[in-house]
């Protein structure tokens, strides 16, 4: 699966932050709500134009800016 066909960043949308494409819904907020103790299924029934594939598409994309996410110690200062 491709994220980038699914999340989108666009400034005049949710003040750029990333969201599902043709939505309001925010990478932030599916991660917010699993770390609740959402599951997919539930997710769909709070959000009827979420689809699986997106909320997996969203997992995609944080998995992929943590493994590209740099480590700065700031306590050797």
């Amino acid at each position: 699966m491709n994220y980038r066909e699914r999340i989108i960043a666009d400034h005049q949308i949710m003040l750029g932050k990333p969201v599902i494409k043709g939505t309001r819904i925010t990478v932030e907020l599916i991660l917010r709500k699993m770390s609740e103790g959402a599951a997919i299924p539930d997710l769909l029934r709070m959000y009827p134009h979420l689809q699986e594939e997106d909320v997996l598409a969203a997992l995609m994309y944080a998995s992929d800016l943590m493994a590209n996410e740099e480590m700065i110690d700031l306590s050797a200062a």
